[in-house]
């Protein structure tokens, strides 16, 4: 049986496929800026315990502060401000230059919790156990045949679509777009634990001889456990127990912690993959449909999140017909190199960790012994790992900073630049004794202004991103208002 739910119309609304952490990221933006918006997932309307994600970088937490979610996110975990690789490698998270100078651990589903909350109150319609078969687009909208839980399948129409349901996404294989990669890691295993005593660190992990294995606490007596023997690298759907468990975890740690009552037990692979495409027409991608790759470093929701803070003001401005020509291009553009960056960096530490043979050990006996006496290559992959150090392609002859990321500045009146940007528009900070720019320059509605709490005489643009559309080292009235005009319409 097949019903249509919006017959020969475009609605100037957005469908979002997958109600991960990307995806509810994405639609809460969306219907924060005012855009009709429906969330489809095909798991059952509730959240599972059982994610695999547990790390919050710094980027992704400067994101969640700019929508009101970082402090409530801090208080469900424990952070940590060095990383250990390889026993002899510390990444000190302390230096960032962030207000979250390091890693929040705290479990997927807390994410999950935070982001569903402001969704719905954003009012996003979500749609459980709803699975699409089938997609067409023309130059109006997009048309997406879903399966419901009753089985019947319905057309729902919109003016765009993003997929965000995760590696298997259907949304990716209805365009016809391949998945290129390989598998990094052919046998991982997870398991939710109580321990009998308590590691010394939140995040305990190491690997000797064939055994890596890291466990990490999630604050609520429960502890996540991951890890590998390469001497038994089996299929996903062998069976595993504890025993397995604790006895790699005893070769690589030292101890099993007296682990018991495991609450569950999974084995799964680790591939390196991306789509070559994030946008077809107007349908796009983002998160796990986009890129997957190695858990190492905890880069892949922090990546996903980041994909949907990128994408979502930029959808609004479409579907609310005020986006300049090439904007949405811009998402493409921007993420998919960050994407193949993260691809790389993830998948360099596990060959690292993996390495075998006295050639290879030796080999990265040096290759981090080096990394830690040359301050410039830690603090690129400090860069890299946190999310902090990307910057976005610039046009030729744009100011330096334009493209870059924005920290949390102070802001004349006592406010701070992440608390200016939860309204969701540009913010344009200039100097204290800069005149106002006219307000006709720019919409009220979508444009913020703020002056430097400092004495500081650059001009800046921020995007709803915290990135920088467009600066200058000086205020010129005329100069300022024309970028408005550009960036804004």
């Amino acid at each position: 049986m097949t019903g249509t739910a919006h017959p020969n119309s475009a609605p100037r609304s957005v469908i979002v496929v997958g109600a991960g952490p990307t995806g509810l990221l994405l639609a809460g933006d969306l219907a924060a800026a005012g855009v009709p918006v429906t969330l489809l997932e095909r798991r059952p309307d509730r959240i599972s315990n059982l994610s695999r994600a547990f790390g919050v970088h710094a980027r992704t937490l400067e994101q969640l502060d700019a929508r009101g979610l970082a402090d409530p996110l801090l208080a469900t975990g424990a952070t940590i401000t060095g990383l250990r690789l390889f026993r002899r490698l510390t990444l000190d998270l302390g230096t960032l230059p962030s207000r979250f100078p390091f890693l929040l651990i705290t479990p997927q589903y807390e994410v999950e919790r935070l982001l569903e909350r402001r969704a719905r109150e954003a009012g996003v319609e979500f749609a459980h156990e709803s699975e699409v078969v089938g997609l067409r687009q023309d130059g109006d909208g997009v048309d997406l045949d879903v399966r419901g839980p009753d089985g019947a399948v319905v057309t729902r129409r919109a003016a765009y679509v993003v997929g965000t349901d995760g590696h298997r996404s259907a949304v990716r294989q209805a365009l016809g777009l391949p998945f290129p990669g390989v598998a990094v890691i052919k046998s991982l295993f997870l398991a939710d634990v109580r321990l009998a005593r308590e590691p010394e660190e939140v995040l305990t992990v190491n690997g000797a001889g064939d055994s890596f294995a890291m466990i990490a606490s999630f604050g609520d007596g429960w502890y996540r456990v991951m890890g590998w023997n390469r001497r038994n690298e089996v299929s996903d759907d062998v069976p595993i127990d504890l025993d397995e468990v604790k006895e790699v975890t005893r070769r690589a740690l030292g101890s099993d912690y007296g682990m018991h009552d495991a609450r569950w037990l999974s084995r799964f692979h680790s591939d390196e993959r991306q789509a070559p495409r994030y946008r077809v027409g107007r349908v796009f991608l983002a998160g796990d449909a986009a890129h997957v790759h190695s858990p190492a470093g905890g880069q892949g929701m922090n990546t996903g999140l980041q994909d949907a803070a990128n994408l979502g003001w930029k959808l609004a401005a479409a579907v609310h017909g005020r986006a300049p020509e090439g904007l949405l291009d811009t998402y493409e553009a921007e993420r998919h190199p960050v994407g193949r960056t993260v691809l790389r960096s993830s998948g360099a530490l596990v060959r690292l960790a993996r390495a075998q043979g006295p050639l290879l050990r030796t080999a990265r006996t040096l290759v981090t012994a080096f990394a830690n006496v040359a301050r410039p290559l830690r603090s690129k992959a400090l860069a890299q790992i946190s999310g902090i150090g990307y910057r976005y392609p610039a046009p030729s002859g744009a100011h330096r900073l334009t493209g870059t990321r924005v920290p949390d500045v102070a802001l004349a009146g006592g406010g701070r630049l992440y608390e200016a940007l939860r309204g969701g528009r540009f913010v344009l900070v200039a100097p204290k004794d800069a005149d106002d720019v006219r307000v006709d320059a720019a919409p009220a509605d979508r444009l913020d202004r703020e002056h430097w709490a400092s004495d500081r005489r650059t001009a800046l643009l921020v995007r709803p991103d915290g990135y920088v559309a467009w600066a200058a080292d000086t205020a010129d009235r005329p100069e300022i208002e024309a970028a408005l005009t550009a960036h804004l319409g």
